[in-house]
């Protein structure tokens, strides 16, 4: 059975890392186009199906970045103030900033960041993430649905999607702000849109491609990918961050 991984704490994140297997690519350099779907994936499915892992990349496991993205002077004040766990910022759990470790819900993007697998849910009226830290689920809307003109803020902003080929392009904003972008700090405000293209580049690899604009804590959009191998013997268990809330003891 395979092992339950405690919410990303340092040694775990190290574990990962170690793989030149799994290597990824920062946001540098040039993402490949999405292969064609093979004869295994059925077209009506588009080939994104199935229970991920992320892979980690060549830079900090914790950021989407390498280094720090051009900051607005808000932006840069709230990177200076906080205190993440991770990166090489990072502090005990004890003093860290980062609410995660509070058990407020990570929300999007950063629940990509954490160390458990996700399954993607294809249905005829949207393209469903369920994450299993914390058991977080994203509705992707992919039946023509605009956003709507009144949006409420939330962790996970509200999602549209539409597809290009085997590519699924999914369009978010309405997000709270209220937490970071990743886990070493980067700001994120309610001004974020996140474009992503979700596709895979083989058999056992799917790529997402973010592109991000907060003017509020960005001089301007920036890129970056990650990418996910297939675990078709996984299952998505349950993790409820509230059974972990004692997260410094993982320090012991």
């Amino acid at each position: 059975m395979r092992k339950r991984l405690a919410v990303a704490i340092p040694a775990v994140v190290a574990a990962f890392s170690f793989s030149a297997a799994l290597r990824g690519q920062d946001q540098s350099q040039t993402a490949p186009q999405p292969a064609a779907a093979s004869a295994h994936n059925a077209a009506a499915d588009h080939g994104i199906s199935g229970v991920w892992n992320a892979m980690r990349g060549n830079y900090d496991v914790a950021s989407f970045s390498k280094g720090n993205p051009p900051m607005t002077m808000w932006g840069q004040a709230q990177y200076d103030a906080a205190k993440p766990s991770q990166g090489p910022r990072g502090v005990s759990l004890a003093e860290t900033t980062d609410r995660v470790y509070k058990c407020v819900p990570a929300g999007m993007p950063y629940i990509y960041l954490q160390l458990f697998p996700v399954q993607i849910v294809k249905t005829p009226k949207a393209v469903i993430e369920i994450f299993e830290s914390d058991h977080t689920v994203r509705y992707i809307y992919t039946d023509g649905r605009q956003h709507p003109a009144k949006l409420k803020p939330t962790y996970n902003g509200h999602s549209i999607g539409h597809w290009e080929g085997n590519t699924l392009v999914v369009d978010t904003i309405g997000l709270s702000g209220k937490l970071w972008l990743d886990r070493v700090g980067h700001p994120d405000s309610e001004q974020m849109h996140i474009t992503e293209r979700i596709y895979r580049v083989d058999d056992k690899t799917l790529q997402v491609d973010f592109t991000f604009d907060d003017p509020k804590s960005y001089v301007q959009p920036w890129t970056a990918l990650m990418r996910f191998r297939l675990q078709p013997k996984w299952d998505i268990q349950e993790d409820v961050c509230t059974d972990n809330i004692a997260f410094e003891s993982f320090e012991k």
